[in-house]
Formats: structure tokens, sequence, C-alpha cells
């Protein structure tokens, strides 16, 4: 507010002072008044919030006291009574974590109770294979490696649970439990591999339960899954044994294994005994599982090189030998001698097996070998890997364990491609000479997964 001369003329100096501090000091002080009490309002608001966050605070801190002490004693070993939570609640922060340090008043067992080590590992594998051929009747199908019929089918594959558990340190566990459909269209359940095994070094390792047979190479080196394999079914001669196959493929019993030193040789050894394979009748399970038709046992060695200086190159030998009692003949003295050289890279596969079966009948003169071999060449291009294979087998017509095989020589060819790390497709083509019948041809397609 101004004022004007004339507003000021006439007055005295006392009206004129009252009248300045009327118009201009009262309502300042007014003011002044006004803004000391909202200062006052925010001062015990701030007050208030202060209080509310102490509180908070202490809560806080409190909750943090009781989940040490809660941590502490499950760390213990020792697990809380009901109450334990409201006592460790109501104590003072110190409380719970000296009674933490103190010894548990009862003895426990955290490497027994910590299941963690003992969970199982569960990995899958499953194939569909389409396929075709021209024979007639129940044969071996070289293009899935199984005994199959004669018409165009679709064809569920083995699907295989690899489970694997660390007991401890030395201590594992291995099965394989696949699911199978056999040529009757059911399904049936078998325990292909169930093991203990004992790893305390390099130089010793050793199984006890059913595994596979340590003859040649590509029976333990691929087991039942062809999605680890490169064409669409095993050889031949390590084909299994309800599928026709001519090897003990499995056995159950004790196999050891390990380095012997050697410098870059890389020398190793097989050493195994088992009950051997069952020959009293061809519908017995020919893995004598929990009975052995005898006492003698069958027994294995093998040895083999992994020259440091030549990457992925492996060579060795097997010897193996059992005694058959069939029903109705002389029992059998058999002997299986195996030989084997590969050379594997990431691009490129090379391998190569022989073996000659010798079945001698006791207290005769009669002698019948079965020779067999097969080479497998492949070489990858990106996602693609043709290859080569060719196989061979020479039973005696009259041969008294398997007279269901006789003759079957012939090639493969096949192409595999991988749009993935867990799928691969297969296409392969079958020629298969065999004595007394017609040549056989066959094509197969297989979708392999892993998951």
């Amino acid at each position: 507010m101004f004022f004007s001369p004339r507003s000021v003329v006439g007055l005295s100096k006392d009206r004129l002072a009252r009248r300045m501090v009327a118009e201009h000091i009262a309502p300042m002080a007014l003011l002044l008044v006004v803004a000391m009490l909202m200062a006052g309002s925010v001062r015990a608001q701030q007050a208030s919030v202060l209080d509310s966050d102490k509180q908070t605070i202490e809560l806080l801190v409190r909750r943090i006291d009781q989940l040490e002490a809660r941590i502490a004693q499950l760390e213990s070993g020792k697990s809380p009574a009901s109450g334990a939570t409201a006592t460790a609640a109501a104590s003072p922060p110190a409380e719970p974590a000296r009674a933490a340090q103190e010894p548990p008043t009862e003895p426990s067992e955290p490497q027994r109770a910590d299941l963690s080590k003992t969970l199982l590992n569960i990995r899958g594998f499953g194939d569909i294979t389409f396929h075709r051929d021209t024979a007639k009747g129940e044969h071996f199908d070289p293009g899935i490696g199984t005994l199959t019929g004669n018409t165009t089918s679709f064809s569920l594959g083995q699907l295989d649970m690899f489970v694997t558990s660390d007991i401890s340190d030395r201590f594992k566990f291995l099965s394989e439990i696949v699911f199978e459909a056999g040529l009757d269209n059911s399904f049936g359940v078998d325990v292909e591999r169930y093991l203990l095994q004992y790893s305390p070094s390099d130089y010793f390792n050793v199984s006890v339960g059913r595994y596979h047979t340590a003859i040649g190479y590509y029976n333990t080196a691929y087991h039942h899954s062809t999605w680890l394999q490169t064409t669409t079914g095993r050889p031949f001669l390590f084909a299994f044994e309800d599928s026709g196959g001519i090897l003990p493929i499995h056995n159950v019993g004790v196999s050891a294994t390990g380095l012997i030193p050697s410098g870059g040789l890389g020398l190793h050894y097989v050493a195994e005994v088992g009950n051997g394979r069952s020959s009293s009748s061809p519908n017995v399970e020919a893995v004598q599982n929990r009975v052995d038709e005898n006492s003698g046992k069958s027994f294995n060695l093998a040895l083999y090189v992994r020259p440091s200086a030549v990457r992925g190159l492996q060579a060795g030998f097997s010897v193996y030998h059992d005694h058959l009692t069939p029903i109705g003949l002389p029992n059998i003295s058999e002997n299986i001698f195996a030989v084997h050289a590969i050379f594997i890279r990431p691009s490129f596969e090379w391998l190569n097996e022989t073996l000659l079966v010798r079945h001698a009948l006791n207290g005769t003169s009669r002698v019948f070998e079965t020779p067999g071999f097969y080479t497998q060449l492949s070489k990858r291009f990106g996602s693609y890997r043709p290859y080569f294979r060719y196989q061979y087998v020479n039973a005696s017509d009259v041969e008294p364990v398997f007279p269901q095989v006789g003759l079957m020589h012939g090639p493969s060819f096949g192409l595999r491609y991988d749009p993935s790390e867990s799928v691969t497709l297969k296409l392969q083509y079958d020629y298969t000479d065999l004595r007394h019948q017609t040549p056989i041809n066959g094509v197969a397609t297989q979708l392999g997964f892993t998951f």
C-alpha cells in the first residue's frame, strides 16, 4: 500500500506512526504468527514420521535377529520344536546367537540327511522309424537293427530312460530302463543296465550288476539309444540278444576297468566275470539276471590303447570264454575273439571290427566257427553326415547256439541330418545278401531325439 501526499497532510507524527503500524506492521506480525504455527505443525508431523520409522526399523531388526537364529539352528542339524519361533522372538537378539553356537544335545547325521547328493538324474532317448523291405516273414532288418515283419510300418523304437545318481564321491549308480514294443505290438519293460560303481582312481574302477559286455568296441560305446549312433541300427555283430544277435551283449556280474601306466600309449584294461548267456532253450531269457543255468562263470579280458599322439585313435582286442549247457546237446565251450581299430574326430568317423565266435562240443571233435566283421565310414558337412557301412557274418546252418543266423552280408548307405542338438533325422538304404534266400532291399527313415 502507498500513501499519497494528500492522505498524510494534516496528520501529526503520532497519528501518522499509529496509522503506519495499523496498516503495515500489524499484517506483517499476523503473517509471522501464522508462519510460526505452520512450522510447529510441520515439526510435529516430522516427529510423528520419525517415531513411526523408528518403530519399523526396530521391528525389522528384531525380525533379522529371529531369522539369523533360525538359520543357525538349521545349520547345527537340530530341528526346533513348534514353539521355537515364538521363544526366539521373545528373547534378546544375543540369546539365539549364543544358543546356535552350543553343540547339539542329540547326535546328528548331516551327510545322511543331505538328500541332494543322492537325487536321481534322468536323461531320455527315443526314436520313431518308418521302414520297408522286400523280405518275407520274420527276419532281422538291418535298417533298424532288430527283428521285424515284412510290411511297411511305422515303428516305435526303444524309449530309453538313462538314470544316474552320485551317491558319494566314489560311489555312483547307473541304469538304463527301456520300454520297447515287440512283434506282438505290446510293450515290455527291460532293465538293460543296473550298476553300482566304485571309482577310487583312474587305475581301478569296479561295477557290480548288469552291464554291457566289453567285447570289441561298439557294445560299450553305443548303448540303447539310436540317437547316439550314426546309423539307424546296430551292426549284425552287435544286435541285441532278443533281436537275433550272436553275442552275449549283456551280462550280470562284476566288471573292472582302469588305466595301466604306459605313458603316452594310453593303455587300458577291462576284466569281467559274470553268469554268461543262457543256452538251455531258445525260449528262455538270454540274459541270466537271477539264476545261472550252471555253476561255471564267464570271463572276459580286454586291452586297448588310446595314444595321445593320435587323437581319436583306439585299437584293442578282447577274449571271452564261457561254458554252455544246452538241453539235448553236449556241453559247449564258447570262446569269442574280437579285434577293433577305430578313428573318431568330430567331423570324421571310421570304425573297424572283426571277431570270431568258436563253439566246441565237449567230448566230440565238432567245432563251429562264426567269423564276422564290419567297417563304417562317415564325414560331417555342417548339419549333414553321409555314411557307408559294409558288414558280414557267416554262421553254419547247424550252428548249435544261433542256427537262425546263417550268412548275411551287404552294404548300407545313409544320411544323417541334425536340425538341432537334440533331434536327428536319418535316411538309410540296405542291401543284404543271404544264403539260400533272395537278397533283401530295405529303406528306413528314422527320427531320433533326446530329452
